[in-house]
């Protein structure tokens, strides 16, 4: 098919939930895509934090073949050594005790949820346990990760929702002590907020949750969906606060394009979950697993977070040099290599722009223009990426 007629199909066929633009992307090398008739575009948005290491790099996709070729999966009623490998790894890389393999963030924050509910129930015996979640927040589109997700916009057409959950002020730790009560059994955040407009917090914030859960018997749930895997220059994010989550959500470039998240746990949210209390078909499936692996073994043979802490700074430059010279660029912020912009017009007027120069990048909220480009990106990329910008800027101007 032609990219009319792909358009066309998908159009007919697949439920509307997204306004896709309008290019049909064919194939990916390194950090360029190219659609069906062959344009290159620059990739600043990385599947949005997925390709941390580019498209089509030949070290993981030769061990997702080899996998391929010697098992695909098997379901969780039996063992396997891929999963079992992949467990050791990543707990061990986010400083945690157990995981729990699904696919996707979203089914990551669903079973950080029921932990959480779990560990009240156990505590007090009753089902009325609450959770602190925040203004702004995104989990997921599923019940309940939508439940704790702090945007009343998602939320209205589904209710009702999970209820018991509580909506702190992010930043701000003086609004979550005032909804604490002897019901609260865990709070839930990310540690850079991503769709609500890339949101870092702030460490007397973070350490101050740590202390008030320590204090209160809570769970401490992390959200690093996102913002984890070497995306602020560390492998998670709270590694920069000081501060380990009793639960935590991890996905995105876990499996770098293959469906797979996990959520973590440590200390007294180990043992909470028993069999029969949750499952996943295919999650942790032997490819999976070999995904997770051949992830976590290139972050360190290729030196990923020091790559990351060295060109960030210069990305960070060239953004503000953006803001010193368009008018309708008004700041920008972040950690690493998630970065927004704020904007004065709608996002989507940039990205249209964008994406006729050549570059791809995402929105965040109402007006911040995202950037999650890969992880491998370099200097020169980042230059590639300002002219292209620059021009896009000029243009809406």
């Amino acid at each position: 098919m032609n990219t009319k007629e792909i358009m066309e199909c998908a159009d007919e066929h697949l439920i509307h939930v997204y306004n896709r633009y309008k290019i049909v992307l064919d194939h990916g090398d390194g950090v360029y895509l190219y659609d069906k008739d062959g344009r290159e575009y620059l990739d600043f948005g990385a599947g949005i934090a997925v390709f941390a290491f580019g498209y089509n790099n030949k070290e993981f996709n030769d061990a997702i073949k080899a996998q391929v070729d010697k098992l695909i999966h098997t379901s969780n009623l039996f063992y396997n050594e891929p999963a079992a490998e992949a467990a050791k790894a990543l707990a061990e890389i986010a400083g945690m005790d157990k995981v729990f393999f699904t696919n996707s963030g979203t089914e990551a924050i669903e079973g950080a949820v029921k932990v959480a509910k779990k560990y009240g129930y156990l505590k007090t015996g009753h089902d009325d346990n609450e959770i602190i979640a925040f203004s702004h927040s995104f989990h997921g589109r599923s019940m309940g990760a939508l439940s704790v997700t702090g945007n009343k916009s998602y939320q209205i057409p589904f209710g009702p929702l999970i209820p018991d959950i509580k909506f702190a002020n992010y930043n701000d730790l003086d609004s979550v002590k005032e909804l604490v009560t002897d019901k609260t059994c865990a709070i839930i955040l990310e540690t850079v907020q991503g769709e609500g407009g890339i949101y870092p917090a702030d460490k007397e914030f973070l350490t101050g949750l740590r202390k008030l859960c320590d204090e209160n018997d809570m769970l401490l749930i992390l959200d690093e969906i996102q913002c984890g895997l070497g995306r602020t220059g560390t492998m998670y994010a709270y590694e920069q606060y000081g501060v380990i989550p009793d639960v935590v959500s991890t996905a995105k470039a876990l499996g770098q394009g293959l469906p797979v998240g996990a959520f973590l746990t440590r200390g007294k949210a180990n043992d909470v979950l028993v069999p029969g209390d949750h499952g996943s078909t295919y999650g942790g499936n032997p490819l999976a697993g070999a995904a997770v692996i051949k992830t976590l073994e290139m972050f360190k043979t290729h030196d990923i977070l020091n790559h990351v802490n060295e060109t960030a700074p210069y990305l960070e430059k060239k953004l503000e040099e953006l803001v010193e010279k368009h008018d309708i660029v008004t700041g920008r912020r972040g950690k690493g290599f998630m970065q927004g912009i704020t904007v004065t017009v709608p996002p989507s007027k940039i990205i249209n722009k964008a994406i006729e120069n050549g570059l791809i990048v995402f929105s965040a909220g109402h007006d911040v223009v995202r950037f999650v480009p890969p992880l491998v990106i370099t200097k020169e990329d980042i230059d590639e990426m300002y002219i292209r910008l620059d021009k896009a800027l000029s243009e809406v101007e």
